[in-house]
């Protein structure tokens, strides 16, 4: 899959040729194996472009006959020389004259790296650095080797996890109050899509407050966590490349939590302020009830009564 303005395309197009012209040679009238091409911006090709997601040119990809139409196809990555895409075509017919395992993922060279596998997307995670000051991470497709098609580019993801500060301990996140631990991951397993052939730009405005909690009984050292509270919104723009955007603001402030365990004497006191309001409501209860039984019988006694 190409574009004709594409520089990537036009350096690759002679050594397709080439391959193409390779493997014809090399297996006369074996017609398992078909090497096509599609130009994504002719009536027709950017229809089967925007139907295989294409947004990066060139793009590689493998079509089986046995393949459905929800099948995802193997993309290549491997070297775009005539020789390293020959030998990785030839594994194809391989698997077809069962000389070889059928498998979704190649690698030719042997060289630990797949040469094409299946799957669309990335895994993007990391530690970073930063100053206590407000800051952005972005996240936005790039490459030495493609060049690409903006307004087809997807950058709906799934925010697995995202957090400040040190790693806690199983023990550190057991003295946390459940909604300081809330906070720390507020925006862990959250999904973000984009709307289908629209470029979209998810931006991510994060606020993120230190808390210091101390456990019970002073002896050990304070907990360090860092809570945050995250809002998104979409962006779509004509002209605007799709991008992911955390903005995150570190407050100069903390909020400290200390845990203090009652005293013997406060429950004691407690409980008998509570066991005396019981013993006074009932002695005003009774005495009413009192007053009202000698109110009747008095009355009973001198015939007033109904």
């Amino acid at each position: 899959f190409y574009a004709p303005w594409c520089h990537w395309c036009q350096r690759l197009a002679p050594v397709w040729e080439k391959s193409t012209a390779t493997l014809q040679q090399k297996f006369p009238g074996d017609n398992r194996l078909i090497m096509a091409k599609v130009d994504c911006t002719s009536p027709g090709g950017d229809a089967l472009c925007l139907k295989h997601r294409v947004d990066a040119f060139p793009t590689i990809l493998v079509f089986r006959k046995d393949d459905t139409g929800e099948s995802q196809h193997e993309s290549y990555h491997g070297e775009r020389s005539v020789p390293a895409i020959t030998a990785w075509a030839e594994h194809f017919l391989a698997q077809a004259k069962r000389h070889i395992a059928k498998t979704n993922v190649v690698d030719s060279d042997m060289d630990g790296v797949p040469d094409s596998h299946n799957g669309v997307g990335c895994m993007v995670s990391g530690l970073v650095h930063v100053q206590r000051a407000p800051g952005m991470l972005k996240i936005q497709a790039a490459s030495d080797s493609h060049e690409f098609h903006w307004e087809t580019m997807d950058v709906s993801h799934v925010i697995n996890h995202l957090s400040f500060g040190p790693f806690l301990t199983e023990q550190a996140w057991s003295v946390l109050p459940h909604s300081v631990a809330a906070s720390v991951g507020a925006m862990d397993e959250k999904s973000f899509s984009s709307e289908q052939h629209i470029p979209t730009t998810h931006e991510h405005y994060v606020k993120v407050v230190r808390h210091d909690v101390s456990p019970p009984g002073g002896r050990r050292k304070a907990v360090v966590a860092y809570g945050y509270v995250g809002h998104s919104n979409n962006i779509q723009k004509a002209g605007e490349v799709p991008t992911v955007r955390i903005n995150y603001d570190i407050l100069p402030i903390v909020v400290q939590i200390t845990e203090k365990s009652q005293q013997l004497y406060h429950f004691v006191t407690q409980l008998c302020a509570i066991v005396g309001g019981v013993f006074t409501v009932a002695g005003i209860v009774a005495a009413a009830m009192d007053r009202g039984i000698q109110a009747v019988t008095k009355k009973q006694s001198l015939g007033k009564l109904g």
